[in-house]
Formats: structure tokens, sequence, C-alpha cells
């Protein structure tokens, strides 16, 4: 049942992947929009726990309904919205690659044995990995790629990840 369930992902991750390559406008204002609504929907959650905790907690209620409009304000501006999609995933690839390079740093440099340099320095290629990845997600084409070939080799992983093993010590 598990390796069936894997398949299926696995095969359409890997067709949503190529569909997302060969149709890449299309599929970033698609993105665009799903994330548009999703980020609208959690500011008017917020919104809803800002009035509902009124009566408990003032300050949480506060912070509750600033997050909200906030997150409708994106939500609105996302939906649709190539180009804030793209700045958004420029930005996050940076800022992850830049706290990714910053951990290796001091891993590199404030850890001891041959184990600790190894992840210092692995950290270091993955924040400028994530960086030059940055650069490339200002333009929507080169995105969708990056999106595209994520897919793929998520439904590749996907497709040779092994099943989980039941056994009688696991039942008891």
């Amino acid at each position: 049942m598990a390796e069936n369930k894997n398949l299926l992902l696995g095969v359409v991750a890997i067709i949503l992947g190529f569909i997302v390559i060969a149709f890449p406008m299309i599929s970033i204002f698609t993105v665009s929009i799903l994330a548009g609504l999703g980020v609208l929907a959690l500011g008017i959650w917020f919104l809803v726990q800002g009035f509902s905790g009124w009566k408990i907690n003032k300050g949480t209620s506060i912070l509750n309904l600033i997050l909200g409009i906030i997150a409708i304000i994106a939500g609105i501006g996302l939906v649709g919205n190539i180009v804030e999609l793209s700045f958004l995933a420029s930005f996050i690839l940076y800022l992850a690659g830049f706290f990714l390079f910053m951990s290796g740093v001091i891993t590199l440099f404030s850890g001891e044995g041959g184990s600790a340099k190894g992840v210092g320095v692995l950290g270091i290629l993955m924040g400028i990995i994530y960086i030059i990845l940055g650069l490339y997600a200002w333009n929507p084409f080169y995105l969708a790629a990056l999106i595209g070939i994520w897919l793929i080799i998520s439904g590749i992983f996907e497709i040779f990840k092994p099943a989980a093993e039941i056994t009688t010590d696991t039942l008891e």
C-alpha cells in the first residue's frame, strides 16, 4: 500500500515538474494566486483570533489584529502578482542562504574535530548555493525552472523512498 502511494506521489510530482517547466508563466501565475489566497486566509484567521480573544488578553489580540491586517494586505498584493512572488521567493532564498552561510562560518571556526569542520564547510557551500538560487529566482522563468526541477527531484526521491517496514515488534 505504501509503495503504491509513494509511486503515485512521485509520478504526480514529476508530471507537475514538467508542466511547470513547460508553462512557466502560467505556473508562476497559478502559484502566486494560490499563495496569495493562502496568505489572505491566514490574515482572516488572525483577525478572527484577534477579535475572539479580546476579553482574555488585549495584547495578544492586538498583535493578532496587526498580523491579520498585514497578512491581508500581503495576500491581496500577492494574488496574481508574478513580480511580488518572484521577489518573495528570492528574498527567502537570500535570507536562508545568509543564515546557512553564517551558521557554516560559526561552526567552522568554533567547532572541534573533523565532523564540525565538514558541517561548517557544508553550511558555507549551501549558503552560497541558496544565495545564487536567490539571484535566479528574481526572474519568473528561472523561478519556474527551479520549482519544476525541485518537483522532479522530489518525485524521483518519492518513488525510490523505501517503504516503512512493519515488524512484529512494533505491533506488540
